[in-house]
């Protein structure tokens, strides 16, 4: 998704403030709304009705996705929703059930209880209040750099991995099935009404958002099958989702969770509160384009995690944001969090006196809603496009998507696996940096001589320079390069040290350069080091290593170094 191309002149819009503008603002942002008038409110409740449209079917589809009862998906579209935003930078996001969360619960607690049973709801509220508490921690300390554990190779390959996984547990449902997926071989366990109504949601749902993507298809979908069932009399003998309790939710707190589940919930709230942070961050990211303002992480993540505890208390599940419907309030003209505190009310609206329409709704429905909303996060080309840019990470991708199919329902190890290599590719590339001997270009510059076959800047110089930080994890590489082309080429009289890239030094770093140069010196050679940073140049002088009589010399710029050390050619 693009932002609109009326992006750059949200800066002019009065209504759309900054955060810092209003006091406290930092830890309450909601004061830094803007005033309602006649058109804010026109727009922000138009976006609102848009976004509300569709978060209450979704929310029941996800809260079966889940395996928890379908209400508790309205009451985490209700409460968490306010809360996170209240209490978020990004106030348009739309929060509540999102089908990658949804599956991550109801693969976290497979095997440990009984969907929709009480000791489930009691673990998956177990599993939002950790969440949650990780979210708002991290959102506290300001540590939202731990959302860099994951990369955008990772988070596609367990995306597209998911997608299949969620497919996959909806396609019985669908179409019209009892049991597994293996029950397609019984014909007579088929329900051929439920699957009509199943393939024939996708077929309208996917047909409408090619000719009219802007109509509320999903609501529309969902009140003309209730209708249908109905009529047909298929609500009193099929799969429906039958009555769903009227009114708020009541206050919930879980009975303590077994010894033997504390594990499995702790390592699965890890993981969810990572992911979702990301689906967060892909929202949060647009708006903040969209606004022209600068994403506040932290203060989101001190949102999310508050929805998210908002919602254990509601009785419900882990929250998340969503992204098409967050998409949906900002492309719908949502200008101000006003734009979820009217989508809320509609989610309000239909739990005091709505309830009853949803009972008619087919379980294949539902389903239905579930498998379109997610296909569309299928990128298969977004490996190929990977193996072209870095086979390595399209390696890393691959195992985290085969480790995520193969480890259902305990899909969290994919994420794992996929941060676990990520770390050893990144300690490998620390390990060994990029070392090159440099020569002179034609055009001028200073490039690497064996990627360009180039000569020599002189028989009796060594110019190399190092793409990494001088430090415990590449000093041992830097000395070895260097002590490798001495031993092969005893002439050289000047090694010059092109240090540019050098942004760091540490005390393992220092040590290591005391010694080469003392090692050179022993041996006659002279250490020239070009281009120093100024707080590498303090470290070194702070170390007494420059700053001295010795055989170090410093140079500015390469043209200085570089007339010093080429001899003219006889």
């Amino acid at each position: 998704m693009t932002a609109p191309t009326n992006a750059s002149k949200s800066n002019s819009d009065p209504n759309l403030k900054d955060i810092s503008a209003a006091p406290f603002a930092r830890w309450l942002p909601f004061l830094a709304w803007p005033r309602p008038d006649a058109a804010l409110l026109r727009a922000d409740i138009g976006a609102g009705l848009a976004v509300g449209l569709v978060i209450v079917p979704q929310s029941v589809a996800y809260a079966a996705l889940a395996g928890m009862p379908l209400v508790t998906g309205l009451y985490a579209a209700l409460l968490p929703a306010m809360i996170a935003a209240l209490f978020s930078a990004s106030s348009r996001l739309s929060v509540g059930p999102s089908a990658l969360t949804a599956l991550l619960v109801s693969a976290s607690l497979a095997g440990l209880a009984q969907p929709v049973s009480a000791h489930w709801v009691s673990l998956a509220v177990w599993l939002a209040i950790l969440t949650g508490l990780v979210q708002l921690v991290v959102g506290l300390a300001r540590a939202t750099w731990v959302l860099n554990l994951i990369s955008a190779p990772v988070l596609m390959a367990f995306t597209q991995a998911a997608v299949l996984l969620i497919v996959a547990s909806q396609l019985p449902a669908l179409i019209g099935l009892t049991g597994p997926l293996a029950g397609l071989l019984d014909r007579s366990a088929l329900d051929l009404v439920a699957m009509t109504f199943g393939l024939g949601t996708v077929a309208v749902m996917l047909a409408c958002k090619w000719l009219v993507p802007r109509a509320p298809t999903v609501m529309l979908v969902v009140v003309a099958t209730a209708l249908l069932s109905w009529l047909s009399g298929y609500s009193a003998t099929g799969l429906v989702v039958g009555a769903l309790p009227a009114g708020l939710p009541d206050g919930y707190w879980p009975m303590l969770p077994d010894w033997h589940s504390l594990p499995t919930l702790l390592a699965s709230a890890l993981v969810i509160a990572l992911v979702s942070s990301l689906e967060t961050a892909s929202s949060a990211k647009i708006e903040a384009r969209f606004s022209g303002t600068r994403w506040n992480a932290n203060q989101d993540m001190i949102g999310q995690g508050l929805a998210k505890l908002a919602s254990a208390l509601s009785g419900s599940f882990v929250t998340s944001t969503s992204f098409s419907r967050s998409a949906i309030a900002l492309y719908a003209g949502g200008r101000s969090g006003w734009s979820v505190v009217a989508s809320t009310v509609f989610v309000l609206a239909t739990l005091l006196f709505f309830t009853p329409a949803l009972q008619h709704v087919p379980r294949a429905v539902l389903a239905a809603i579930v498998i379109v909303a997610v296909v569309g996060l299928l990128q298969p080309m977004a490996f190929v496009q990977l193996w072209r840019i870095d086979r390595v990470e399209a390696a890393i991708a691959a195992v985290t998507f085969l480790v995520t199919l193969v480890s259902a329902p305990r899909i969290h190890w994919g994420v794992l696996t996929g941060v676990v290599l990520c770390l050893a590719q990144f300690l490998y590339h620390r390990l060994h940096p990029r070392i090159i001997e440099l020569s002179l270009h034609p055009d001028g510059s200073l490039r690497a001589r064996s990627q360009w076959n180039l000569p020599a800047l002189g028989s009796e110089l060594y110019a190399l320079r190092m793409d990494a930080e001088l430090d415990f994890a590449s000093a041992n590489a830097f000395e070895r390069a260097l002590v490798d082309h001495l031993a092969a080429n005893p002439q050289v009289v000047d090694v010059c040290l092109f240090a540019q890239p050098i942004n760091r030094v540490d005390a393992t770093g220092v040590d290591v350069l005391r010694q080469i140069a003392a090692d050179l010196a022993a041996r006659g050679i002279t250490l020239h080091i070009c281009g120093l940073k100024l707080p590498v140049q303090a470290a070194l002088e702070r170390a007494q290593l420059i700053g001295s009589a010795g055989n170090i010399r410093l140079y500015r710029t390469d043209a200085e170094a570089l007339a010093i050390l080429i001899k003219p050619r006889p």
